[in-house]
């Protein structure tokens, strides 16, 4: 398949922050799957290219941390618009290790059927995939191309377990490929974090490589980065990966070729601070394969080289927390090691933070460090960032009904370094009530939402709450994105099925020991091709 050329912009950690709301998903459907984190049914969401005329690909990924971080970026939508690639989310998951025998495969593959016909889009049920997880649900993305090895183009486990790992992400046992499965010719990118390193769970990928030699593994250390956060080079990395994998193995039929990995290049795993033997191609590369990654070509190759150079033979710096500008405590052996109580201001749902630079044991105020501002970004949870130290709580699809994700919200602070100082991260995690009970009763009043056609452009929404506190709003499916109570339609996809659903919930969080939270209200609307 022919491609623009594609230049990544390997700036160093420079990170963005996705306001959620903010990026659109077009249309959603309920999956056969019941999951037990809602009591209900899990939703597939779908993104379509607003100027796409055909899909060409799907990334698919399940909602665990950073994969919606990445799905909404601007760079990933913008690379997978030049594929002409859809993305396809799935909150809460269907299946951690991908295990064929709990059906789903079954219901992944309804699901995809149910969105090609809804979309209008229906090639989109046959053209080859991208598995995409992250931590917990790293190991899957194997396990489904292993499983579905005629169907997926390349693989994607981002912070990240190996084929066939013995540690997997979700801490249970994997699954058994018997002796005729593989991923011969398919290429599969692990990452992980330099902040977040252990040596065991790379060497099961280079043991791996070695154990299938026709197998096409690739590295990628995010030096200077660690399990939670998401840079924009990162992001530009894995766009890159993509579009290789178009490059080489997608024909202009829709089939696939099977990569063979000795035309390929290979690279030394990351260390920090050795000398590195040189990025080759496969039959002249001087360093220990058995010590190396295979790369597409000399491009990919390269880029992965300049990605560890940016970071080498520089200082540590470290972020701490700060409330009330104090210290909060740091706690070494916990997964997410930043906990924020929960003191929102006088409107029951913005909240403050600080940054400091501190020693390495995060206890005293420190003075070495890169003089650049940190920043502080959403990773996941249902949070709107206002700067870097003021956030609001801001639901969205992801729904009131996840009692495992609801009412949490992970936040990472950043500092890209400079030419003496490692870039850091550090992550922070805040949790309140959901609902909350404590205060009088509230109620939302939200009119019924007339159809409209196609050429308008925005509708005033009109919920109010019997507390005369104001309410909120997110778009569940559609083209549409909203602020303050204004709802503006985006650009409709060309080959889109009409009527285009929009659905939009109002909410109202209330004021803890003043007004309770309001029972969400959920109304919908079409856009037709007839005008009124």
């Amino acid at each position: 398949m022919i491609l623009k050329k594609f230049t990544p912009a390997f700036l160093p950690f420079i990170f963005f922050a996705v306001n959620i709301g903010a990026s659109v998903w077009q249309w959603s459907v309920k999956t056969s799957y019941l999951s037990d984190e809602t009591n209900n049914n899990s939703e597939a969401f779908l993104w379509i290219p607003e100027n796409c005329d055909e899909v060409k690909g799907v990334v698919f990924g399940q909602h665990n941390m950073c994969e919606e971080t990445i799905f909404e970026h601007p760079a990933f939508r913008k690379a997978m618009s030049e594929l002409d690639f859809a993305i396809i989310w799935v909150t809460p998951i269907i299946n951690f290790p991908w295990d064929v025998t709990t059906d789903c495969q079954d219901v992944f593959d309804k699901l995809i059927v149910d969105l090609a016909e809804k979309s209008g889009y229906r090639e989109l049920s046959k053209v080859p995939i991208v598995p995409l997880g992250h931590s917990a649900m790293a190991t899957f993305p194997w396990n489904f191309s292993a499983w579905n090895p005629e169907k997926t183009l390349a693989v994607i486990s981002y912070k990240g377990d190996a084929p066939r790992t013995n540690l997997t992400g979700y801490g249970g046992s994997n699954l058994e490929w018997g002796r005729t499965r593989n991923i011969d010719g398919i290429p599969g990118l692990m990452i992980e974090g330099e902040f977040e390193w252990w040596e065991a769970r790379v060497n099961p990928a280079l043991a791996f490589r070695m154990m299938y030699p026709e197998s096409c593994i690739s590295f990628l250390c995010d030096a200077g980065n660690g399990h939670f956060d998401v840079s924009d080079q990162v992001v530009e990395y894995i766009s890159l990966f993509i579009k290789k994998s178009v490059q080489y193995r997608l024909n202009d039929d829709g089939t696939l070729n099977k990569i063979d990995c000795k035309k390929g290049w290979l690279a030394e795993r990351w260390s920090n601070n050795k000398k590195r033997s040189k990025a080759a191609p496969f039959a002249k590369y001087k360093g220990d394969p058995h010590d190396a990654f295979w790369y597409f070509d000399r491009e990919i190759a390269e880029a992965t080289e300049q990605y560890y150079a940016e970071q080498k033979n520089k200082k540590m710096q470290y972020i701490s927390f700060t409330h009330n500008r104090m210290l909060l405590p740091f706690q070494k052996k916990a997964h997410v090691q930043y906990n924020l109580p929960f003191k929102p201001g006088k409107d029951g749902i913005t909240f403050y933070l600080g940054t400091a630079f501190t020693d390495s044991l995060h206890l005293n105020i420190s003075n070495e460090h890169a003089p650049i501002k940190t920043k502080v970004n959403r990773i996941n949870g249902p949070v709107k960032k206002i700067n870097d130290s003021t956030f609001q709580i801001q639901f969205y699809r992801m729904g009131f009904e996840n009692k495992k994700r609801t009412n949490e919200i992970t936040l990472v602070a950043h500092n890209p370094g400079d030419k003496n100082y490692k870039s850091a991260v550090q992550e922070i995690s805040v949790k309140f009530p959901y609902p909350n009970m404590d205060g009088v009763m509230q109620s939302i009043s939200f009119g019924s939402l007339p159809d409209v056609d196609f050429r308008s452009k925005s509708i005033k929404l009109n919920a109010a709450s019997d507390s005369n506190l104001p309410v909120s709003y997110y778009v569940k499916e559609g083209p549409a994105v909203i602020d303050g109570d204004i709802l503006t339609i985006q650009k409709i996809p060309p080959k889109a099925k009409y009527p285009v659903k929009v659905t939009v919930v109002a909410w109202q969080y209330g004021i803890i020991g003043k007004v309770q939270t309001a029972k969400p209200v959920e109304r919908h609307f079409y856009i037709t091709q007839t005008q009124y």
